[in-house]
């Protein structure tokens, strides 16, 4: 159980079994509180020459490390917009998705559990320039890959490359 207060009026929230693992309880609510991942999406993005575009992180998770351009969904947006949405605000790059490459689960030290949606994308637009969340934004070969921050992220990108050859 993470949660420890009722969003809703506060109330300490009280340890219960159900379906095998512990939640919480609003003793005053009466509202059964899960853990559920929050929804994220990654964008597989190569190059013409097979190169990952990569973007160093300037804020945690992971800052000054590498990872591929993404982050979470927008309560108004699909995956496909947000993933999207998020390649042109931390590269300045456009792309339309070619396709899923897969659904992968991580845990965050800041947001717990999350559910990361990969797409590949193909580049139609846009100047390559970091922006947003990201300090440098960059594309790379095979042999001079940095070290990726995040799990899901390694597998997407691995995953993409296994695919895409």
């Amino acid at each position: 159980m993470k949660k420890i207060y009722c969003p809703l009026c506060g109330a300490k929230l009280e340890p219960i079994q159900r379906g095998g693992r512990e939640r919480g309880l609003c003793p005053r609510c009466r509202i059964l509180y899960y853990d559920n991942p929050l929804p994220a999406t990654a964008a597989v993005v190569m190059d013409q020459e097979g190169r990952l575009l990569l973007v160093k992180r300037a804020k945690e998770p992971a800052a000054g490390r590498w990872s591929l351009p993404g982050g979470f969904i927008e309560g108004e947006e699909s995956p496909v917009e947000g993933v999207k949405r998020e390649l042109q605000e931390e590269t300045g790059l456009l792309g339309e998705v070619k396709g899923l490459i897969g659904v992968f689960h991580d845990q965050s030290p800041l947001y717990g559990p999350l559910v990361i949606i990969g797409y590949g994308l193909e580049l139609v637009g846009g100047e390559l320039r970091p922006g947003d969340d990201a300090e440098e934004a960059a594309f790379f070969s095979p042999e001079d890959m940095p070290e990726i921050a995040f799990k899901s992220h390694k597998e997407l990108a691995e995953e993409a490359r296994r695919r895409w050859r």
